[in-house]
């Protein structure tokens, strides 16, 4: 049982300590060190930062964009973009330096030094060096000043296999050097040594999701045995040379992990008596507390004390940004005010637990930093159990004052290129600039009383607004309960397997005749089900039962049409897990790709359900004995036919869609994914909808799905698929059949030829994951998918290099494997048909790179060809499978030539850091989608309504204000009502 004292009594105690401090931190510099600074524009941008919100963004994001570029011109030019007076207002200095029109010129050569040569200087405050010798004369200046170590390796993403081999050998390679160079140093005893026991001289810091690129919470034991391979090399070689080793602690959705596998490893008899071993714990999460005292107990039954770094947390803005976009529960407090508080209360327990588990307290508050000594000296806590750590560049006269007090220190010292560290670099300089810290106030010399207060929350609220529609929540798969619980239900499924699915006609389920055999794509040997298929005379009764219910439907009061959708969102919400597990086994997608689509379903119903309610109050143009009513009315009897691919979303989103308006409707599935459309009828039955309002009619295209796109009754038709079809389909709705008395509406989506352009300014960690995510998801069978990357030459070698390792360290394999990443295409003639394709790449272009094929299944590898012309056919034809043609292009104007030169006009992506990139792909990117720098798949409805124009279909975008319109008619009606030339007064009584 953890317990823990009052934390007033340390209150007195603290003050006292931290004026002592603050104090120290205050010392004037001396006269020549202020005009220094005064003159060095690396300080000067600080204080812009500071000063200006506005110019603080533009200029970080200039600084992030700087080592990509290649040329004084390119930054010359980048400068002029960011720093223009119609983005931001300028100081008159930067004004100044920025005065030239040509990036060419000299001027502009000597601006574009002068700006580099100063973010340099900035990076290197932070940074301890770009190599081991140059580190290894940092910790030794440290070492000078009573002071200790702990090196990190600078870089934000490992997303190949090969850098993660790399990320090893680096830090075998720096543990090893450093240890070699600490056989000389001489003994500091206030940082070597605590009481008898002699510490290590050498500490380094790792993140475990850089020990496998592949690192993901729902495949905890396959990423468990891969890091701790990797893991225990480290440690073991550690122990040879003598170095501690430090887990850092990332985002949040990798923490319980993290904190799994570290936990289980360190009870392994070869590690369990290690003391020389740190995990590191985030005082800004909501729940920190019960993380400690987890660890507490876990502490007590390893029996050899770990040490916790107690930090605040490096990534608030993104944890509380993705929070917002995935619409689950913010996992930071909301204000620094609350995070202080929840991290007093932390420290204080693991401080009141020091026999179980050694603290570093890693602060640049002195308050914060004060209350540790108060606590510490209160409790007569021994110098082995607690250390005070500050950050390389950040804290240097607080980590001299608490040095001076005879305490042991220690910076966090990164070190490495100046390229991976600019990440690294922004979070500095957005804790430095913020109105919040610290190390600002104290600079500023807030009054002392202020800054030392005990934190108090005036009151809890979010700092960035919730967006306007609250869509389904994904779910986190970082959350053991929720992995779980999706184990079960594919569990539950599996039991399911061989039962057999009939149409539903006038709210019956029929019998048929042909009964046809559905197969797990993963294995093609494993009957997922039998689905009997609707003959034409059952089509005709349920177009005849639709017919009959119309007039009933029609007049149903929208709020009662929007009610059944409301309530099949909730069923669906309900069933989630289910409906996850019959995607992933009918029409092989991977689990958290599934789940998205029931989440988009979900979404459908609920936005659909508003929008035909705010539809439904009309408009009204009234005046002087006049009113003027414009209002909707349905079509009719619509037909659905959805695709495949998006077996879920898409049919749900069509059907809804047809429903709400008010239109009978039936649902003809493609034959690849019939059992989760009868799903889709389950949920519609369960949700109230009336006999003869909804059909679900399993069936063969060609016969039946002809007859219901011909037939005189049927109003309108919502296609989503290939293009063939989708131009039958509008060929033959625009025929005008005996006795048909309306011209029939087609909504039709039918594929693209998705390019992605990487240019010379884009982020290559970022944007080589976007096109593999985009590319390889669900196997390229993503109407969205990115099939081709067109690529500036300046980064063409580079990017492929990465891009080649990227997809070579995807796990290919069954669905439903957890590991999985790149799943199996829906069925043999897919299979067949993108084979083909294949061969056809292999005589037009080289072949970059191929996976290798799993069997027992309809996989086909992750394939990318290079050197590809625009004009060849695997870079004009829509393939629908993880096939990816990278073109080179000379600049970027004829990047965007070659991105617009296909008969499609649906998804696109742009990777760039260049402003004037990004406003030219946002105005001649011919792409009904368009997106910067992250992933070209996974639209949200409402957010990213979708659909595309030219040749990739016709109508307005699926989830997006315009969507219903289609399926509904328009109705003027006037009305005079004037009686004997009087008629009624707007506000007479």
């Amino acid at each position: 049982m953890v317990t823990q004292i009052p934390q007033t009594q340390y209150e007195s105690k603290t003050q006292e300590i931290a004026k002592e401090l603050i104090s120290q931190t205050r010392e004037k510099r001396s006269f020549f060190a202020q005009v220094r600074d005064q003159m060095r524009l690396d300080d000067k941008l600080m204080d812009w930062a500071m000063a200006n919100p506005g110019l603080r963004y533009q200029l970080f994001s200039f600084i992030d964009c700087l080592p990509a570029l290649r040329s004084k011109t390119e930054i010359a030019r980048h400068l002029q973009e960011y720093m223009s007076d119609e983005t931001v207002e300028l100081p008159a200095m930067l004004k100044n330096l920025l005065n030239f029109a040509d990036p060419n010129s000299a001027p502009a050569q000597l601006a574009a030094t002068t700006v580099e040569q100063s973010v340099k200087t900035l990076a290197y405050k932070y940074i301890a060096g770009e190599s081991i010798p140059k580190v290894i004369k940092t910790v030794e200046r440290l070492r000078k000043e009573k002071m200790t170590f702990t090196i990190d390796l600078l870089g934000e993403a490992v997303i190949t296999e090969e850098e993660a081999a790399l990320y090893l050998e680096r830090y075998l390679e720096l543990i090893t050097e450093l240890s070699e160079a600490a056989q000389k140093w001489s003994t500091v005893a206030q940082i070597d040594q605590a009481g008898e026991e002699i510490l290590p001289k050498v500490q380094v810091s790792v993140k475990l999701t850089a020990f496998y690129s592949q690192f993901d919470p729902l495949d905890a034991e396959g990423s468990k045995a891969k890091v701790c391979d990797r893991i225990r090399i480290l440690l073991r070689r550690a122990q040879e040379v003598g170095a501690a080793i430090h887990f850092d602690m990332e985002q949040y959705r990798y923490k319980e992990i993290t904190l799994a596998i570290l936990k289980e490893l360190l009870l392994e008899e070869e590690f369990r008596t290690r003391s020389d071993i740190g995990v590191t714990l985030q005082g800004y999460l909501r729940d920190s507390e019960a993380d400690l005292k987890g660890l507490i107990e876990w502490a007590k039954q390893r029996g050899t004390p770990i040490t916790i770094r107690l930090v605040k947390g490096a990534y608030w803005d993104q944890e509380t940004i993705i929070a917002i976009q995935k619409d689950w529960k913010q996992p930071v407090f909301n204000q620094k005010a609350a995070t202080d508080q929840n991290y007093e209360r932390v420290m204080q327990l693991l401080l009141e637990n020091h026999q179980y588990l050694y603290a570093a307290i890693g602060s640049h508050n002195v308050r914060t930093q004060a209350r540790a000594m108060a606590i510490a000296e209160t409790l007569q806590i021994p110098p082995r159990a607690i250390e005070y750590q500050v950050l390389y560049g950040m804290g240097e006269a607080l980590a001299k004052a608490i040095v001076k007090r005879g305490h042991r220190v220690r910076v966090y010292a990164p070190y490495g290129d100046l390229l991976p560290g600019m990440s690294y670099l922004i979070r500095r300089l957005l804790e430095n600039t913020a109105n919040s810290s610290f190390l600002r106030q104290n600079m500023e010399e807030r009054p002392i009383e202020e800054l030392i207060a005990a934190p108090q929350i005036e009151q809890e609220a979010p700092l960035i607004a919730k967006s306007a529609y609250p869509n389904a929540p994904d779910t986190d798969y970082a959350d053991s309960a929720l992995r779980e619980k999706a184990k079960q239900a594919l569990v539950k499924v599996r039991a399911s397997l061989g039962n057999t699915y009939q149409p539903l006609i006038n709210g019956e389920w029929v019998q048929s005749s042909q009964l046809v055999d559905c197969f797990n794509p993963s294995n093609s040997q494993q009957l997922v089900g039998k689905v009997g298929y609707a003959t034409v005379e059952q089509a005709q009764q349920a177009l005849a039962a639709a017919k009959t219910a119309f007039p009933t439907w029609r007049n149903t009061p929208v709020r009662q049409r929007a009610g059944v959708l409301r309530k099949a969102a909730e069923i669906m919400e309900q069933r989630r897990f289910e409906l996850g597990a019959w995607i992933c086994l009918e029409v092989g997608k991977i689990l958290p790709q599934a789940d998205a689509e029931i989440s988009e379903a979900i979404d459908f119903c609920r936005y659909y359900a508003d929008e035909m309610e705010r539809l439904d109050q009309g408009y009204n143009y009234d005046l002087a004995g006049e009113t003027n009513r414009y209002t909707y009315q349905p079509r009719g009897i619509a037909v659905v036919i959805s695709p495949w691919n998006f077996p879920f979303a898409i049919a749900v989103g069509m059907t809804v869609a047809a429903l709400v308006t008010g239109n009978c409707t039936l649902l003809k599935p493609a034959e690849q994914s019939s059992i989760i459309a009868a799903k889709i009828a389950e949920i519609l039955l369960e949700a109230g909808i009336p006999p003869g309002v909804f059909s679900y009619l399993p069936a063969d295209g060609p016969t039946v799905g002809a007859h219901l796109v011909e037939h005189k009754d049927v109003h309108l038709i919502a296609f989503t698929g290939s293009q063939a079809v989708g131009c039958y389909i509008y060929a033959e709705a625009a025929k005008l059949k005996p006795g048909q008395k309306h011209l029939k509406r087609v909504i039709a989506e039918m594929g693209g030829k998705n390019a992605i352009i990487v240019d010379e300014s884009a982020d290559l960690d970022q944007a080589v994951a976007g096109v593999v995510a985009s590319a390889f998801g669900y196997s390229g069978q993503k109407c969205s998918a990115c099939s081709r990357v067109v690529v500036l030459e300046s980064v063409y070698e580079s990017f492929m290099h990465r891009l080649i390792e990227a997809t070579k360290s995807l796990n290919v394999g069954k669905a439903e494997d957890p590991s999985t990443t790149v799943g199996p295409v829906v069925d043999q003639e897919a299979r067949d048909r993108i084979l083909e394709y294949i061969e056809k790449g292999k005589q037009e272009a080289t072949l970059a790179f191929q996976s290798p094929t799993p069997t027992g299944g309809y996989f086909i590898p992750p394939t990318i060809f290079s050197d590809v012309s625009p004009d060849a056919t695997i870079a004009q034809e829509e393939i629908f499978g993880p096939v990816l043609a990278v073109i080179k292009a000379a600049n970027f104007n004829q990047a965007l030539e070659i991105a617009n030169g296909t008969n499609y006009a649906l998804t696109g992506g742009l990777y760039s850091r260049t402003p004037s990139h990004i406003e030219q792909a946002r105005r001649d990117f011919e792409v009904g989608n368009l997106y910067i720098n992250r992933n070209i798949t996974g639209a949200i409805v409402a957010r990213q309504p979708f659909g595309g124009f030219k040749l990739s279909g016709v109508g307005s975008k699926a989830g997006g204000p315009d969507y219903l319109l289609q399926f509904l008619e328009p109705r003027s009606i006037t009305e005079n009502i004037q009686r004997q030339g009087f008629a009624p007064i707007e506000g007479s009584e």
